[in-house]
């Protein structure tokens, strides 16, 4: 399943590498990618929402599609050749496995991303019924999810909207039960346009962190990372006027994590540093 919005060069590199079936969610697209999608790749199966659902705009591919697992990529990253049979595979062998995080390897240099780093030196240690290093978060360029554990956890939120969208939903999943694990045999591939925005992307950062607090975090975990988006100046502080108009619906929809969760959280931001 692919998301995109205004990528419809990055599309038409990408798709091809696709193994099929194909969902692609069009999230408001205002360059031709739709037309463009079903001149040329008749075969896709596009969803069209009209407006631009951010990262939600998953969860309406996933309910489109009708297999017990679902594939993301974004519009400049696809699967290595043969990782989603063996991803399959590790799903059938691991029923409580929701999210299988994969190896991203990164532009042509093919470097490994460094979440998939932090992943496959997890402190969370490998569980006995999963088959790699436990996480609380994944990339959702290179994530293969369980459709029934993504859907019963709500999937992605309009709260967070898009950018660090992952780590509410990993933390939701693993207080259900659900466990998330990186496989690190499984690989894809992500080629990203140079950022046109680093200080807009830096503001949605920081206010992202801030909104994920709130949703799931204690208090004092809240006040932290507003603290960080304070000392990192400018970007913070746009970060943090725009988290106001967002906080009703986080407030909305605050519930803390279990205690386990909670620590296992905790657990690895202290290893992050």
């Amino acid at each position: 399943m692919v998301a995109s919005k205004d990528r419809l060069r990055a599309l038409a590199r990408t798709l091809p590498k696709h193994p099929r079936p194909v969902i692609l969610v069009d999230n408001g697209s205002t360059d031709g990618t739709a037309g463009f999608v079903r001149r040329h790749f008749p075969d896709v199966l596009l969803a069209e929402p009209g407006v631009n659902l951010g990262a939600p705009g998953r969860n309406l591919g996933v309910r489109m599609a009708g297999t017990p697992y679902v594939a993301f990529a974004d519009d400049d990253s696809w699967w290595a050749p043969g990782a989603l049979e063996r991803a399959a595979d590790v799903l059938d062998a691991h029923p409580r496995l929701a999210v299988l995080g994969a190896r991203v390897l990164v532009g042509h240099e093919e470097r490994l991303d460094p979440v998939s780093e932090q992943m496959r030196h997890s402190p969370l240690g490998t569980e006995p019924d999963l088959p790699g290093p436990s996480v609380l978060g994944f990339l959702a360029c290179g994530a293969v999810v369980r459709r029934e554990a993504f859907l019963e956890a709500g999937g992605f939120d309009d709260v967070i909207f898009f950018f660090g969208e992952e780590e509410r939903l990993a933390v939701d999943l693993a207080a259900k039960g659900w466990g998330l694990a990186y496989v690190d045999d499984v690989v894809a591939h992500h080629h990203p346009s140079p950022a046109n925005d680093p200080r807009g992307r830096q503001a949605l950062a920081a206010r992202n962190a801030v909104l994920t607090a709130v949703l799931r975090r204690p208090w004092p975990v809240v006040a932290r990372r507003a603290f960080d988006a304070v000392r990192a100046g400018p970007p913070g502080w746009e970060g943090l006027r725009a988290t106001v108009p967002r906080l009703p619906g986080a407030l909305a929809d605050r519930r803390e994590l279990p205690p386990a969760v909670e620590r296992a959280r905790r657990r690895l931001e202290q290893a992050a540093g």
